[in-house]
């Protein structure tokens, strides 16, 4: 079940099925169904409370979907529908993680990210770039000029967290693959 399936259905109650003699099937069916019930036998690996995400989206469904999902995990959120306000935010306070969309008014999500990695102050953040296109040449240059990750529209609360553990350091803090792997210096 997608995270706009959760936000829209949640209030619906439905009657459970009557009660048969055969057992319930285990598998659960959907995109995210693979490896779903050997995840859920493995402890979950969440980021420390309190982290700082930012959304950069220009869809309000989009943002508010990542801000509930995020938000019941423990982050502080903060949005912004365009990249030149995702950009001042970055500025003003920076974030632990990004999660920048490709397509946005004006400036693009591409552009942004060129921006983020030129400033010696928000390089090291990572950035989780999201689009509803599914074409791999997105995803390829969108790792090429220093994306950390791609999640492609529409996700589900499984692939959020699941993008996001890969991210995550030892002392369970998102960091930038490169600099994830580097080893520590101490200081």
């Amino acid at each position: 079940m997608s995270i706009f399936d959760r936000l829209w259905g949640g209030a619906r109650k439905t009657t459970p099925p009557p009660k048969t003699t055969a057992p319930a099937p285990l598998a659960v069916e959907g995109p995210e169904s693979a490896g779903t019930l050997e995840r859920r036998k493995r402890p979950r690996k969440d980021a420390r409370k309190g982290l700082k995400a930012l959304i950069i989206d220009d869809s309000p469904t989009v943002v508010a979907a990542l801000r509930k999902t995020l938000r019941s995990a423990g982050y502080n959120t903060q949005e912004a529908l365009d990249a030149e306000q995702g950009l001042a935010l970055i500025e003003l306070d920076p974030p632990d993680l990004v999660f920048l969309d490709i397509i946005l008014p004006g400036m693009n999500g591409f552009n942004a990210l060129r921006l983020i990695r030129k400033n010696p102050a928000s390089q090291h953040i990572p950035v989780i770039m999201i689009s509803g296109n599914e074409h791999a040449t997105e995803q390829f240059y969108a790792n090429r000029i220093g994306a950390d990750d791609f999640m492609k529209k529409p996700f589900s609360r499984f692939e959020i967290f699941a993008r996001i553990e890969t991210l995550l350091d030892a002392s369970m803090v998102p960091r930038r693959k490169a600099m994830a792997e580097a080893p520590h210096s101490g200081l």
